[in-house]
């Protein structure tokens, strides 16, 4: 059978059809595009409409080749959201969550209470740019949005209701929010209550798995289609990645999902609430299957594509390629900070390690080479000391690590990884997020029986590579 996975991150947005059989899963790119934030005034937000126009010609593009698609699911990134007045039109465009509207907000919303009582109500990471704090800062500076706003939608969410006409929060997504309880896994009317936002906004859960409706005649008659089902798969991307992991043997794998943002954790039965987990900054997610996404959200390859955006801008003659070479022959010197708010939007990032290394007293990067080096040291260094906080929380020794996603194609940070975490490596699939995308479409119409089975056929479709401590690679 056919199917179609929307995939939109931070900075593209693909559509892929995979098809899927007993033994295997192949794929295939029918539709790229890229998605930017847009400054509007001095706000950050999400070019919506462009983006749901790409998503149809997804859509068109994929019948034409493949008549039969069965299903269509959607994952995103997280936390960001639209708002519906009653009538259900889009009030505003969504905000960016690398907008500056809740810089410095937890001076504000934590007066009145502790960051702790947050973290065992919800078991999220406290970040700002989470959910919870993008409305409350809305709260607080009266934005007439929320006067008239109905109903809240994630990203994926907003995507699904302008295909179908339903409105729904699937669950992997909702749990980014820091407005879920693990536990329940019920919205949070403690935290509503908390930061006074309003808790009316919520919708019905759905899991995924879930059929969420078909396309809506109005969008059948745009597409020149049939009804294709819409279903609810993990919305959010991380929980789709995650779900294609192949760890498919014996022992306690880890999983890092490397791309724009680096998130590193363990599948658990259940949330870890624990003051040693919050202290070391830790976030507990819904996993495909019921499970909890034990995790630490980490600025990942950000740093790096804002640095080559502006070589590529700087120097006509920019080579990628040489540039990891002259990378892999350096030696470690200096080492960022990769989660300090001095990269989080910098106008020069290039700039921004500059003064970062200034600012700590060491070695400043000379060449594009070097700052290369110092940017994957600088990942494999805060992968290591999260790694080893994911042991200390949950008790237990972890002997290998899965490294997913696009990031999973830098080599160099592989091995460095590898040998600073005296871990295997096993680095693949490239295109985990699709794949798992594309494994529940199949779960939910009884194709696949379960996740285990997904997983296996996964690890059988994927060329996987191995890298071992100290150098050596199968």
């Amino acid at each position: 059978m056919n199917y179609l996975a929307i995939d939109l991150g931070a900075g593209s947005g693909r559509g892929i059809v995979g098809t899927v059989t007993g033994s295997g899963i192949e794929i295939k790119e029918i539709h790229r595009f890229v998605n930017h934030p847009i400054r509007m005034g001095n706000s950050y937000h999400w070019n919506f409409p462009l983006l749901l126009g790409e998503i149809k010609i997804a859509i068109q593009k994929a019948i034409q080749e493949f008549p039969d698609i069965a299903g269509i699911g959607i994952d995103t990134w997280g936390v960001d959201y639209g708002l519906l007045d009653r009538n259900g039109h889009l009030i505003g465009i969504p905000y960016s969550y690398r907008d500056s509207r809740t810089d410095g907000i937890f001076d504000t919303c934590f007066n009145s209470f502790e960051k702790e009582d947050i973290f065992k109500l919800t078991g999220n990471q406290l970040m700002e740019i989470n959910t919870a704090y993008q409305l409350f800062s809305q709260k607080i500076n009266d934005d007439p949005q929320l006067e008239i706003a109905e109903h809240l939608l994630f990203m994926p969410d907003l995507f699904n209701y302008f295909l179908t006409g339903k409105i729904v929060n699937e669950y992997t997504i909702a749990s980014t929010s820091q407005l879920l309880n693990p536990v329940t896994k019920e919205w949070s009317d403690a935290v509503f209550d908390t930061l006074g936002i309003p808790r009316k906004l919520m919708n019905e859960i759905v899991y995924p798995g879930t059929v969420i409706g078909q396309l809506s005649p109005a969008v059948c008659e745009e597409l020149g289609c049939k009804p294709i089902d819409v279903m609810a798969v993990g919305s959010h991307d991380t929980a789709s990645a995650i779900m294609a992991v192949p760890a498919t043997g014996e022992g306690n794998p880890a999983f890092l999902s490397s791309g724009t943002w680096s998130l590193m954790g363990v599948e658990i039965d259940s949330p870890l609430l624990t003051p040693e987990a919050f202290d070391n900054g830790f976030t507990n997610e819904g996993a495909v299957g019921g499970k909890i996404r034990f995790l630490k959200n980490i600025t990942g390859l950000w740093i790096l594509q804002q640095v080559v955006h502006e070589w590529n801008k700087q120097n006509a003659g920019f080579d990628y390629a040489t540039v990891i070479t002259g990378a892999e022959k350096q030696e470690r010197q200096a080492i960022i900070d990769v989660d300090a708010p001095e990269f989080k939007n910098p106008l020069s990032m290039t700039n921004a390690i500059l003064q970062f290394c200034i600012k700590t007293g060491q070695k400043v990067p000379e060449t594009m080479s070097e700052y290369m080096r110092c940017i994957v040291d600088s990942l494999a260094s805060k992968y290591s000391q999260v790694f080893r906080n994911i042991e200390k929380c949950t008790g237990k020794k972890i002997d290998r690590l899965h490294i997913i996603g696009g990031g999973c194609q830098n080599k160099l940070l592989n091995q460095l990884t590898a040998d600073i975490l005296n871990v295997e490596v096993i680095a693949g699939p490239v295109e985990a997020t699709t794949m798992g995308n594309i494994m529940v479409q199949a779960i939910a119409k009884g194709q696949i029986e379960s996740i285990g089975e997904a997983r296996e056929i996964i690890k059988q479709s994927s060329d996987l590579v191995v890298f071992k401590p100290n150098g050596k690679k199968q």
